[in-house]
């Protein structure tokens, strides 16, 4: 191309098409060949290699194909074997339609050298198409007085194939009144003409349906249908006449206003307006006028009210049918109310009794009836309770129920119960109705009081005012009423001591318990007293609990010298040598203190003394010890005045005072020089008499030590053995109790006194008691008056 132009594959065939047209007449002919249409693809048509008289490697060399006309190519050139084939399903009637015969003009083209060769296919018709009625249904008016032999002529079948495939013939249902026949047109087609055999009788049969059959020649043959309807016109001779000469209908009751109840039908052989038919109520009473109404051109009858089946059961009305011409007729319709489940059941109580006494069984709590206004199933009743109460519900005749307790109940556990009384009907579907019933269980006494602790613990200070409030008892009972109502009183307490009515009263409605008088923490300590609480019930109930009263220490005494003894005649004097070296101990004070705790804890401190720096106290046993070396100057008498104070708040104290006199030896006199130069026996005298006296204590005090022992193996052997131990009395008092290294005593203790020595190597800083304490809560009274033992080594005991 002298432009570049190179054609598709497409354009290349536009353009062989062209060409061959142009040389169509150029070369031989094939064919002309045969085939029935719609044989498959790749079916056998003829070779077109013996038929061009071509060797199968020409026809590969020389390039040849098939052009078909169209856009379809409905055959192939196998250039292997030479066979023209079918290279698509061929459909005549697509092709050619009416056509006959149907012809494909094909073209062989050989491009070396290029030569072009017309070919033919005929293809032949099979009968593949049914006869088609263009309409479905055919409609005429005839009258039903028109005469025999009258005709007319239908609509004719189409069919697509051709010749004997093609409409032969028609035909119609069997019938008794008309029979076909079948025309040829101008065109050769055939049509069919219906004609009236028989008279026609509206009223017998005012309508037929006819089916129209079209035939074609094929084998088998194929066929179409079409309905034929025949409508017979009417002449008036006929009056109108209901269906039925009576219906009957059931309504449910409460159906809404409006609803359709029943439709009436009356028939009239007559058309037009001698068959048009109106409908109405006959005369009937005012109730029926005013429950129903007719449509009167459809005879539908619809509900203007309400209908109740307790109210009226059963209703009867007359319908009247009158056409066009003034003929009527009538028939009788009566309507049935049919009962439905629309009352709930109702419950009437005849007698209640609304309270009821605990621990008491199978009471009558309430009779009652059950009744329904609805009939059958629907008013048939059955009355239920709950099943997890104490109560039952037991039938006592039709309809009559008696509702009972099932067990003893308990007020305590639950006070009141709501009986919920189901009654439910067995229509469908089922209604109920409930009731409630209040019953309230009436109390007993049949709990006593119990209190919030079974022992209670009460602290007051000592030296209380009266009348001042301990504390409460709290008492509760689960009855209610006069019977939950509770007192209180006093009782003796558990263990012997003092009348608990004489220390503490109680209020009898709220339990406050109140001193009567002030308590004393040394006296009694503790005490118990049992308070009892009462309800008001018949018989009354009760129960005790234990209170325990702790009296709480002030400190309201103070501290008391035991040593050195303050209400001698003569006044207590301690011997010191003036060899003594600095720490000496001169005396030690014992003191005690009738309270305890910290109220008894005592401390010591010198307040005057004749040379304050010579001596030394010590704070927490009361020792007096020299803070220096005696000297030539130093006076030979001194008095020191000590202070004893405890550690209460606030606190209290005593004072003592203590003599010393200064002597060279013991063996020396220590009375004041005479006026004259006493003779040389004195010396001796005294002498002797300090040896008997040394003795004497020495005694005394081994006798003491001896008594000390004994007493504290006897009292092992009485806790081992539980048995008792008979001593002499002592010459001290039996409940004094230990003094501790400080010099104090413990709680409820005594300080005795002190024993030194005349070098202040050994001490006896206390005495243990030879007698156990046999009243702890009460302790005694202080020892007055125990005589006074001293000697120049210094060993006292009161």
């Amino acid at each position: 191309m002298e432009n570049g132009w190179i054609p598709n594959q497409r354009q290349r065939q536009v353009l062989i098409f062209f060409v061959s047209l142009s040389l169509s007449g150029v070369g031989t002919e094939l064919g002309p060949y045969s085939v029935v249409e719609e044989t498959e693809r790749g079916s056998f048509v003829a070779n077109l290699g013996k038929d061009l008289g071509l060797e199968l490697s020409q026809l590969s060399t020389r390039g040849a194909r098939i052009i078909s006309q169209g856009n379809k190519e409905h055959l192939q050139l196998k250039v292997q074997t030479g066979d023209l084939l079918i290279n698509e399903k061929v459909d005549r009637e697509e092709l050619c339609g009416p056509t006959e015969p149907c012809l494909l003009h094909f073209q062989v083209l050989m491009a070396k050298p290029l030569e072009i060769v017309q070919g033919e296919l005929r293809v032949r018709d099979i009968n593949d198409n049914s006869p088609v009625f263009t309409e479905r249904e055919m409609v005429f008016k005839i009258p039903e007085n028109s005469p025999l032999g009258y005709s007319f002529p239908l609509n004719n079948a189409l069919d697509l194939d051709v010749g004997n495939n093609s409409v032969q013939k028609y035909a119609v249902s069997p019938n008794s009144h008309f029979r076909v026949l079948t025309r040829n047109r101008s065109d050769g087609r055939k049509y069919p003409e219906l004609v009236l055999e028989k008279e026609l009788d509206r009223e017998q049969e005012p309508e037929l349906r006819l089916t129209l059959t079209a035939l074609d020649g094929g084998s088998p043959p194929r066929t179409g249908t079409s309905q034929v309807r025949i409508e017979v016109g009417d002449i008036n001779d006929n009056a109108p006449e209901f269906q039925q000469p009576v219906y009957t209908v059931q309504v449910p009751e409460n159906s809404p206003v409006g609803s359709l109840v029943a439709t009436v039908s009356a028939r009239d052989l007559d058309s037009g307006d001698n068959g048009r038919i109106l409908y109405t109520l006959s005369k009937s009473s005012e109730e029926t006028s005013n429950l129903l109404e007719v449509n009167p051109m459809t005879g539908e009858i619809r509900l203007r009210n309400r209908v109740d089946f307790e109210t009226v059961r059963s209703h009867e009305v007359d319908i009247e049918a009158t056409d066009g011409g003034g003929l009527s007729g009538k028939c009788n319709l009566i309507l049935q109310v049919v009962d439905i489940n629309d009352n709930r059941p109702q419950v009437t109580v005849s007698a209640l009794t609304d309270l009821v006494p605990e621990n008491s069984a199978d009471v009558v709590v309430a009779v009652l009836s059950v009744s329904d206004r609805d009939s059958g199933d629907n008013g048939k009743v059955v009355a239920s309770i709950e099943e997890d109460l104490p109560f039952l519900l037991k039938a006592s005749g039709k309809n009559f129920y008696t509702l009972v307790t099932e067990r003893p109940l308990d007020r305590e556990e639950r006070e009141e119960y709501n009986i919920t009384i189901t009654v439910t009907d067995a229509g469908s579907p089922r209604l109920r109705t409930q009731h409630t019933l209040a019953v309230r269980v009436a109390d007993e006494n049949d709990n006593a009081p119990e209190f919030t602790q079974a022992c209670y613990t009460l602290r007051v200070r000592e030296n209380n005012s009266p009348a001042l409030a301990l504390g409460s008892v709290r008492a509760t009972d689960r009855d209610a009423g006069s019977n939950a109502q509770l007192s209180y009183s006093l009782l003796a307490g558990p263990q012997p001591g003092p009348d608990a009515a004489a220390l503490v009263s109680i209020d009898a409605d709220s339990g406050q318990l109140f001193a009567l008088r002030p308590l004393d923490y040394e006296a009694l300590p503790a005490f118990e007293l049992r308070v009892r609480a009462a309800d008001r019930g018949a018989p009354p109930r009760s129960s005790q609990a234990r209170v325990r009263v702790q009296v709480l220490d002030a400190n309201d005494h103070a501290p008391r010298v035991l040593y050195p003894p303050q209400n001698a005649s003569a006044p207590c004097t301690e011997l010191l040598p003036r060899a003594a070296e600095p720490g000496y101990l001169v005396s030690k004070v014992v003191a005690v203190d009738r309270d305890s705790g910290q109220n008894a804890w005592l401390s010591f401190r010198l307040l005057q003394a004749t040379e304050p720096g010579l001596w030394g106290v010590a704070p927490h046993n009361g020792e007096v010890r020299t803070a220096r070396p005696l000297s030539e100057r130093d006076a030979p008498r001194h008095r020191l005045l000590l202070l004893v104070q405890d550690h209460g708040e606030p606190p209290r104290s005593a004072s003592v005072a203590l003599h010393v006199l200064l002597v060279d030896g013991f063996s020396q006199a220590h009375l004041p020089p005479p006026a004259a130069p006493p003779e040389r026996a004195q010396p001796d005298r005294l002498a002797a008499s300090l040896l008997v006296a040394l003795a004497a204590l020495a005694a005394l005090g081994l006798a003491a030590l001896l008594l000390f022992v004994a007493g504290r193996l006897c009292r092992r052997r009485g806790a081992r053995s539980r048995g008792g131990c008979a001593l002499p009395d002592p010459p001290f008092p039996a409940r004094l109790l230990d003094a501790g290294p400080a010099g104090t005593l413990a709680r409820g203790g005594r300080h005795l006194g002190a024993l030194r020595g005349a070098t202040g190597a050994t001490e006896v800083n206390s005495l243990k008691p030879i007698f156990p304490n046999l009243s702890p809560q009460i302790p005694g009274n202080e020892i007055e008056g125990a005589p006074s033992f001293r000697n120049s080594l210094g060993f006292s005991i009161q």
